[in-house]
Protein backbone atom coordinates (compact mmCIF):
# COMPACT_ATOMS: atom_id res chain seq x y z
CA UNK A 1 0.00 0.00 0.00
CA UNK A 2 1.25 3.52 -1.10
CA UNK A 3 0.73 6.33 0.64
CA UNK A 4 1.28 10.18 0.44
CA UNK A 5 1.81 12.31 3.07
CA UNK A 6 3.66 15.69 3.49
CA UNK A 7 5.95 17.61 5.81
CA UNK A 8 3.73 18.77 8.13
CA UNK A 9 5.17 18.33 11.49
CA UNK A 10 1.24 17.81 13.32
CA UNK A 11 0.54 14.88 11.03
CA UNK A 12 -0.24 11.50 12.39
CA UNK A 13 2.34 10.14 9.42
CA UNK A 14 5.20 10.87 11.08
CA UNK A 15 3.77 8.71 14.41
CA UNK A 16 2.33 6.17 12.12
CA UNK A 17 5.29 5.21 9.97
CA UNK A 18 8.04 5.72 12.71
CA UNK A 19 9.29 2.22 13.80
CA UNK A 20 9.53 3.88 17.71
CA UNK A 21 5.39 3.54 17.40
CA UNK A 22 3.26 0.63 17.50
CA UNK A 23 0.30 1.87 16.11
CA UNK A 24 0.12 0.22 13.00
CA UNK A 25 0.94 -3.13 14.07
CA UNK A 26 -2.21 -4.58 13.66
CA UNK A 27 -2.06 -3.86 10.03
CA UNK A 28 -0.07 -7.00 7.50
CA UNK A 29 0.00 -4.98 4.89
CA UNK A 30 3.07 -3.72 3.84
CA UNK A 31 3.36 -0.06 3.48
CA UNK A 32 5.73 2.70 1.40
CA UNK A 33 5.66 6.15 2.55
CA UNK A 34 5.95 9.17 -0.46
CA UNK A 35 7.13 12.02 0.68
CA UNK A 36 5.39 15.27 -1.44
CA UNK A 37 6.08 19.00 -1.29
CA UNK A 38 2.31 20.14 -1.45
CA UNK A 39 -1.12 18.81 -1.44
CA UNK A 40 -1.21 19.86 -5.66
CA UNK A 41 1.76 17.54 -6.15
CA UNK A 42 0.13 14.92 -4.42
CA UNK A 43 -2.85 14.96 -6.43
CA UNK A 44 -1.01 13.70 -9.44
CA UNK A 45 -0.01 10.85 -7.87
CA UNK A 46 -3.52 10.00 -7.33
CA UNK A 47 -4.37 11.19 -10.49
CA UNK A 48 -1.41 8.64 -12.02
CA UNK A 49 -2.36 5.92 -9.37
CA UNK A 50 1.49 6.07 -7.67
CA UNK A 51 -0.69 6.05 -4.17
CA UNK A 52 -4.11 4.89 -3.10
CA UNK A 53 -4.08 6.90 0.35
CA UNK A 54 -3.28 10.15 1.09
CA UNK A 55 -3.06 13.27 4.09
CA UNK A 56 -3.41 16.43 2.37
CA UNK A 57 -5.94 19.53 2.86
CA UNK A 58 -9.28 19.00 1.06
CA UNK A 59 -9.01 21.96 -1.09
CA UNK A 60 -6.72 20.43 -3.56
CA UNK A 61 -8.88 17.30 -3.54
CA UNK A 62 -12.31 19.21 -4.67
CA UNK A 63 -10.32 20.25 -7.59
CA UNK A 64 -9.20 16.72 -8.41
CA UNK A 65 -12.60 14.93 -7.86
CA UNK A 66 -14.38 18.47 -10.19
CA UNK A 67 -11.62 16.84 -12.69
CA UNK A 68 -13.09 13.73 -12.48
CA UNK A 69 -10.97 11.73 -9.85
CA UNK A 70 -12.80 8.86 -7.86
CA UNK A 71 -11.20 10.68 -4.21
CA UNK A 72 -12.91 10.11 -1.03
CA UNK A 73 -12.47 11.59 2.74
CA UNK A 74 -12.70 9.27 5.08
CA UNK A 75 -11.18 10.58 7.88
CA UNK A 76 -10.15 13.92 9.31
CA UNK A 77 -7.14 14.89 11.40
CA UNK A 78 -6.51 18.29 11.79
CA UNK A 79 -8.32 22.14 11.55
CA UNK A 80 -7.45 25.09 11.57
CA UNK A 81 -4.19 24.71 9.98
CA UNK A 82 -3.64 28.39 8.24
CA UNK A 83 -1.80 31.03 9.40
CA UNK A 84 -0.18 34.44 8.46
CA UNK A 85 3.18 35.52 9.55
CA UNK A 86 5.06 38.87 8.74
CA UNK A 87 7.89 40.84 10.05
CA UNK A 88 7.39 43.06 13.12
CA UNK A 89 7.46 45.96 11.50
CA UNK A 90 3.91 45.66 10.59
CA UNK A 91 0.67 44.94 12.57
CA UNK A 92 -1.28 41.81 13.92
CA UNK A 93 -5.11 40.82 14.25
CA UNK A 94 -4.76 41.19 18.06
CA UNK A 95 -3.03 45.26 17.35
CA UNK A 96 -5.52 46.06 14.43
CA UNK A 97 -8.77 44.44 15.60
CA UNK A 98 -10.14 43.31 12.24
CA UNK A 99 -8.15 41.07 9.07
CA UNK A 100 -8.86 43.47 6.78
CA UNK A 101 -6.85 45.95 8.22
CA UNK A 102 -4.15 43.66 8.86
CA UNK A 103 -4.47 43.01 5.21
CA UNK A 104 -4.33 46.65 4.04
CA UNK A 105 -0.91 46.95 5.22
CA UNK A 106 0.64 44.58 2.18
CA UNK A 107 -1.38 46.45 -0.57
CA UNK A 108 0.87 47.29 -3.50
CA UNK A 109 3.25 44.39 -1.87
CA UNK A 110 3.39 40.76 -2.63
CA UNK A 111 2.24 37.67 -0.15
CA UNK A 112 3.68 34.20 -0.16
CA UNK A 113 1.85 30.92 -0.01
CA UNK A 114 2.35 27.22 -0.88
CA UNK A 115 1.57 25.67 -4.17
CA UNK A 116 -1.21 27.16 -6.36
CA UNK A 117 -4.76 25.24 -5.00
CA UNK A 118 -3.52 24.55 -1.87
CA UNK A 119 -6.06 25.25 1.35
CA UNK A 120 -3.40 28.30 1.98
CA UNK A 121 -3.31 30.13 -1.16
CA UNK A 122 -7.46 29.45 -1.87
CA UNK A 123 -7.76 31.14 1.68
CA UNK A 124 -5.43 34.18 0.96
CA UNK A 125 -6.95 34.61 -2.79
CA UNK A 126 -9.93 34.73 -1.24
CA UNK A 127 -9.21 37.33 1.61
CA UNK A 128 -7.12 39.59 -0.71
CA UNK A 129 -9.80 39.75 -3.60
CA UNK A 130 -10.86 43.43 -3.25
CA UNK A 131 -7.16 44.63 -2.45
CA UNK A 132 -4.03 45.36 -4.34
CA UNK A 133 -1.54 42.50 -2.95
CA UNK A 134 0.19 39.98 -5.38
CA UNK A 135 0.35 36.30 -4.65
CA UNK A 136 3.55 34.13 -4.77
CA UNK A 137 2.94 30.47 -4.96
CA UNK A 138 6.48 28.53 -3.62
CA UNK A 139 6.62 24.87 -4.59
CA UNK A 140 7.70 24.82 -0.31
CA UNK A 141 6.74 26.18 2.38
CA UNK A 142 10.36 26.33 3.49
CA UNK A 143 11.17 28.46 0.73
CA UNK A 144 8.97 30.90 2.20
CA UNK A 145 10.75 32.78 5.83
CA UNK A 146 13.86 33.28 3.39
CA UNK A 147 12.20 34.92 0.88
CA UNK A 148 10.04 37.27 3.52
CA UNK A 149 13.97 37.84 5.21
CA UNK A 150 14.86 38.81 1.47
CA UNK A 151 12.01 41.09 1.19
CA UNK A 152 10.67 39.81 -1.78
CA UNK A 153 7.40 38.91 0.10
CA UNK A 154 6.05 41.17 2.78
CA UNK A 155 3.91 38.54 4.66
CA UNK A 156 3.71 34.48 4.51
CA UNK A 157 0.59 32.05 4.86
CA UNK A 158 1.06 28.37 6.22
CA UNK A 159 1.31 25.91 8.74
CA UNK A 160 1.94 26.31 11.95
CA UNK A 161 5.40 24.97 11.75
CA UNK A 162 5.96 28.10 9.31
CA UNK A 163 5.86 30.37 12.06
CA UNK A 164 7.99 28.30 14.78
CA UNK A 165 10.92 27.89 11.08
CA UNK A 166 10.13 32.02 11.05
CA UNK A 167 10.45 33.03 14.50
CA UNK A 168 13.84 31.15 14.84
CA UNK A 169 15.28 32.47 11.17
CA UNK A 170 14.24 35.65 11.41
CA UNK A 171 12.75 38.98 13.24
CA UNK A 172 9.07 37.55 12.38
CA UNK A 173 5.33 37.29 14.12
CA UNK A 174 2.18 35.83 13.75
CA UNK A 175 -0.20 38.36 12.48
CA UNK A 176 -3.50 36.50 11.96
CA UNK A 177 -3.49 33.17 13.50
CA UNK A 178 -4.69 30.08 12.80
CA UNK A 179 -8.00 30.35 14.79
CA UNK A 180 -9.16 33.40 12.44
CA UNK A 181 -8.28 32.33 9.01
CA UNK A 182 -11.44 30.10 8.04
CA UNK A 183 -12.36 28.85 11.41
CA UNK A 184 -12.39 24.91 11.44
CA UNK A 185 -10.85 24.75 7.95
CA UNK A 186 -10.37 21.31 6.91
CA UNK A 187 -5.65 21.40 6.85
CA UNK A 188 -5.90 17.77 6.24
CA UNK A 189 -7.86 14.99 6.11
CA UNK A 190 -7.46 11.15 5.40
CA UNK A 191 -7.91 10.21 1.05
CA UNK A 192 -8.40 7.13 -0.43
CA UNK A 193 -9.14 6.24 -4.19
CA UNK A 194 -12.70 5.10 -4.31
CA UNK A 195 -11.57 1.55 -5.51
CA UNK A 196 -9.69 1.13 -1.95
CA UNK A 197 -13.07 1.33 -0.45
CA UNK A 198 -14.51 -1.79 -2.66
CA UNK A 199 -11.65 -3.75 -2.58
CA UNK A 200 -9.96 -3.44 0.83
CA UNK A 201 -12.26 -1.91 3.22
CA UNK A 202 -10.69 -3.69 6.18
CA UNK A 203 -7.45 -1.80 5.47
CA UNK A 204 -9.03 1.42 5.80
CA UNK A 205 -10.69 0.68 9.02
CA UNK A 206 -7.75 -0.72 10.47
CA UNK A 207 -5.83 2.46 9.26
CA UNK A 208 -7.88 4.97 10.26
CA UNK A 209 -8.32 3.12 14.26
CA UNK A 210 -4.90 4.01 14.00
CA UNK A 211 -4.72 7.02 12.72
CA UNK A 212 -7.31 8.14 15.21
CA UNK A 213 -4.70 6.21 18.07
CA UNK A 214 -2.20 8.73 16.76
CA UNK A 215 -4.11 11.84 16.57
CA UNK A 216 -4.87 11.31 20.31
CA UNK A 217 -1.36 10.12 21.32
CA UNK A 218 -0.37 14.00 20.16
CA UNK A 219 -3.11 15.57 21.93
CA UNK A 220 -2.63 13.75 25.48
CA UNK A 221 0.80 12.47 25.20
CA UNK A 222 2.50 15.54 23.39
CA UNK A 223 5.96 15.65 24.49
CA UNK A 224 6.29 11.44 23.42
CA UNK A 225 4.35 11.85 20.36
CA UNK A 226 6.58 14.90 19.86
CA UNK A 227 10.03 12.70 20.59
CA UNK A 228 9.36 10.01 17.61
CA UNK A 229 8.16 12.63 15.20
CA UNK A 230 11.59 14.78 15.98
CA UNK A 231 13.57 11.38 15.60
CA UNK A 232 11.16 10.73 12.56
CA UNK A 233 11.88 14.09 10.99
CA UNK A 234 16.14 13.53 10.73
CA UNK A 235 16.62 14.33 14.92
CA UNK A 236 14.95 18.02 14.63
CA UNK A 237 15.22 20.39 17.69
CA UNK A 238 11.96 18.52 20.30
CA UNK A 239 10.77 22.09 21.68
CA UNK A 240 10.54 23.16 17.48
CA UNK A 241 7.81 20.13 17.35
CA UNK A 242 6.32 20.79 20.54
CA UNK A 243 6.02 24.83 19.67
CA UNK A 244 4.16 23.55 16.33
CA UNK A 245 1.55 21.22 18.48
CA UNK A 246 0.62 24.42 20.83
CA UNK A 247 0.24 26.58 18.05
CA UNK A 248 -3.09 25.22 16.47
CA UNK A 249 -3.93 22.18 19.02
CA UNK A 250 -7.08 20.98 17.25
CA UNK A 251 -6.43 17.19 16.60
CA UNK A 252 -9.05 14.42 15.71
CA UNK A 253 -9.95 11.95 12.75
CA UNK A 254 -13.70 12.37 13.11
CA UNK A 255 -16.02 14.21 10.83
CA UNK A 256 -18.36 15.88 12.69
CA UNK A 257 -20.27 18.74 10.61
CA UNK A 258 -18.30 21.91 11.51
CA UNK A 259 -15.72 20.25 9.34
CA UNK A 260 -17.84 18.99 6.61
CA UNK A 261 -19.43 22.42 6.33
CA UNK A 262 -16.21 24.37 6.62
CA UNK A 263 -14.90 22.12 3.81
CA UNK A 264 -18.21 22.49 1.57
CA UNK A 265 -17.84 26.42 2.13
CA UNK A 266 -14.87 26.24 0.04
CA UNK A 267 -16.65 25.26 -3.08
CA UNK A 268 -18.07 28.61 -4.54
CA UNK A 269 -14.50 30.39 -3.79
CA UNK A 270 -13.12 27.43 -5.90
CA UNK A 271 -15.42 28.32 -8.67
CA UNK A 272 -14.98 31.84 -8.40
CA UNK A 273 -11.15 31.54 -8.42
CA UNK A 274 -11.27 29.43 -11.58
CA UNK A 275 -10.50 26.20 -9.84
CA UNK A 276 -13.63 24.45 -10.33
CA UNK A 277 -16.15 23.85 -13.10
CA UNK A 278 -18.61 22.65 -10.69
CA UNK A 279 -20.10 22.71 -6.99
CA UNK A 280 -18.78 20.08 -4.87
CA UNK A 281 -21.47 18.62 -2.28
CA UNK A 282 -21.05 16.60 0.49
CA UNK A 283 -21.47 13.06 -1.43
CA UNK A 284 -18.79 14.29 -4.08
CA UNK A 285 -15.93 14.52 -1.57
CA UNK A 286 -16.89 12.59 1.79
CA UNK A 287 -17.39 8.73 2.91
CA UNK A 288 -18.10 8.59 6.69
CA UNK A 289 -19.05 5.10 6.77
CA UNK A 290 -15.43 4.19 8.33
CA UNK A 291 -14.78 6.81 10.26
CA UNK A 292 -18.06 6.65 11.95
CA UNK A 293 -17.35 3.24 13.27
CA UNK A 294 -14.20 3.82 14.51
CA UNK A 295 -14.82 7.23 16.05
CA UNK A 296 -18.56 7.05 17.10
CA UNK A 297 -17.99 9.45 19.79
CA UNK A 298 -18.67 13.66 19.49
CA UNK A 299 -15.35 14.76 17.84
CA UNK A 300 -11.84 15.71 20.10
CA UNK A 301 -10.90 18.80 18.08
CA UNK A 302 -11.87 21.57 20.62
CA UNK A 303 -10.37 19.50 23.50
CA UNK A 304 -7.25 21.29 24.65
CA UNK A 305 -4.14 19.37 24.68
CA UNK A 306 -2.70 18.02 28.18
CA UNK A 307 -0.03 20.25 29.04
CA UNK A 308 0.95 18.79 31.22
CA UNK A 309 1.95 15.98 28.78
CA UNK A 310 4.18 18.80 28.11
CA UNK A 311 6.36 18.86 31.03
CA UNK A 312 9.97 17.57 31.04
Amino acid sequence: MKIGYLSTIYHTSFILKSQDSNFLDKIQTDLEWILYPTGPAMMEAFKTGRISLGYIGLPPVMIGVDKGLKLKCVAGGHVEGTLMISSEDFHSLDELGSIQRVLKQFEGGVIGTPAKGCIHDVIIRDLIKDLDISVINYPWADFIPSALDDGEILAGLGTPSLATVASRQLNSKIVISTKHLWPYNPSYGIVVREELIKNDPEFISEFLGAHEAACNFIRTQSRQAAEIAAVELGNIDLDFVLGTYQISPKYCASLPYPYIKSTLDFSPVLKRLGYLENEIKEENIFNQEFIREVHPEPSHYDLPLDYQSLEK
